[in-house]
């Protein structure tokens, strides 16, 4: 039976002094997947990580990352710790969030021959689109909202975008032409997983979205 990833334990909170922005903090759903990745790289951009594993590590939250993993054991996980509405309240609010990979299948509101999860991206997603873990392959990925440079693009058992809303902005295709990353409004969404590399871009654009 699965269960929830051990993950480091949240930072206390310290108030910020005055005429200093407090530090945003920004949630992992650690339920299963890259948790330790995604919190270090939230570390290093300056925003304090903390792991949900239940509805109240959500309070106070200004953004929440759903990390890679395997999208069945986390759709399971998400119901058994009754995360589900507190996560879409959360969105309802107007956190940002980030889904990679398997959170991208947690995020769309269309699952190519299943039922979605979460319902926060206006696009259908195909689960497992290159393949098994044994077709898994790294690329260099344009981004150009992140700017010139590439980004470095690990995918593993990724999905794709079928279709996506006419309110979805594509961020970045594959060689073939598919959507690979998006973004609607305040949630962002990539088929690979920016976390196994150096490259903060995407948790930094999501920070950014964070009001001050």
């Amino acid at each position: 039976m699965a269960q929830p990833a051990p993950s480091a334990a949240p930072e206390p909170m310290t108030a910020p002094s005055r005429g200093e922005r407090r530090r945003a903090r920004i949630g992992v759903l650690a339920l299963q997947g890259a948790v330790r990745e995604h919190v270090e790289a939230i570390r290093e951009i300056g925003a304090e990580p903390v792991p949900v594993r239940l509805p109240r590590d959500i309070d106070g939250l200004d953004a929440l990352i759903l990390p890679g993993g395997e999208s069945t054991t986390m759709r399971r996980l998400i119901d058994r710790y009754g995360l589900r509405g507190p996560i879409l309240a959360l969105a309802g609010r107007g956190a940002p969030m980030l889904g990679t990979c398997a959170g991208m299948i947690l995020l769309a509101a269309r699952l190519t021959g299943e039922e979605p999860i979460l319902g926060l991206l206006d696009v259908e997603v195909q689960r497992n689109a290159y393949g098994r873990q044994l077709d898994s392959y790294e690329t260099d990925v344009d981004i150009p909202a992140l700017g010139d440079e590439p980004l470095h693009g690990v995918f593993i058992r990724a999905p794709i975008v079928v279709n996506a809303g006419p309110a979805v902005e594509v961020l970045a295709r594959d060689a073939q032409g598919r959507a690979i990353a998006v973004r609607q409004g305040k949630v962002l969404a990539t088929a690979f997983h920016p976390e196994l590399t150096r490259d903060r871009r995407l948790h930094r654009l999501l920070l950014e979205l964070v009001p001050a």
